[in-house]
């Protein structure tokens, strides 16, 4: 059983608000009502460890940007609607410097995904997206250790052509100043259709822990991402 956003939101004070805090940018405030009791008080990331370089410490690899990129996605930490359905997913990582091989503050995340049912905000054109309308969007800046961490949903997967499938992942545009930017896009281990898709890459393939509460559980994954010098 996964947190519901109802859930999830009666911990986010003690949760994840006390991770979000070490963002430079504050997390929207969404009305939601919140219900139920996940009883532990522990935040879902225990505390922000200090930076350690990635075990395999490289650029890290592109991917296809795709059609449903949407520009000037606010800047927010909770990617997903008030209440959106799905399995609560909480991912994390630092962005790296390759020629530096220090932690860079100030780049900018940029992520967008589809929702459960593995439906974009703009993939039909016969209904597009109010303009200033974000479904499923959004951006966030490093702090000053280059950490960055975001609330989402885990995606669904979609059919791309006859018995042809897109595994789960979240689109990645990152950006800092003096380096190129990476268009990328993170997976998950044990996606039936990873082993099928033409696009993944192994080296995008997280494998999230999952932390059980009375109530229910959240994934939490961690991904790095190292910028090459421009």
């Amino acid at each position: 059983m996964s947190l519901d956003r109802r859930q999830f939101v009666s911990f986010g004070s003690l949760g994840l608000a006390a991770g979000a805090a070490v963002l430079t940018l504050p997390v929207y405030a969404e009305p939601t009502e919140a219900s139920g009791e996940l009883g532990e008080q522990s935040p879902l990331f225990a505390e922000i460890a200090p930076p350690q370089l990635p075990a395999t410490f490289k650029a890290t690899e592109d991917n296809i940007l795709g059609p449903y990129h949407r520009k000037l996605a606010p800047f927010r930490a909770k990617v997903t609607p008030p209440l959106e359905p799905g399995e609560l997913l909480v991912v994390r990582g630092r962005v790296w410097g390759l020629d530096t091989r220090k932690p860079l503050p100030g780049a900018i995340v940029e992520v967008w995904q589809a929702n459960a049912a593995g439906r974009y905000d703009n993939d039909d054109p016969a209904t597009p997206p109010k303009p200033g309308v974000f479904v499923n969007r959004a951006r966030v800046m490093t702090d000053e250790s280059g950490y960055y961490e975001y609330e989402t949903i885990k995606p669904g997967r979609y059919m791309i052509g006859p018995n042809l499938w897109r595994p789960a992942h979240i689109h990645y545009l990152v950006s800092a100043s003096g380096y190129k930017p990476l268009v990328t896009q993170l997976y998950f281990k044990g996606d039936p259709y990873n082993e099928s898709d033409d696009f993944i890459k192994p080296s995008l393939i997280i494998d999230p822990l999952v932390k059980k509460f009375r109530a229910g559980s959240a994934q939490l994954g961690t991904f790095d991402i190292v910028l090459a010098k421009a």
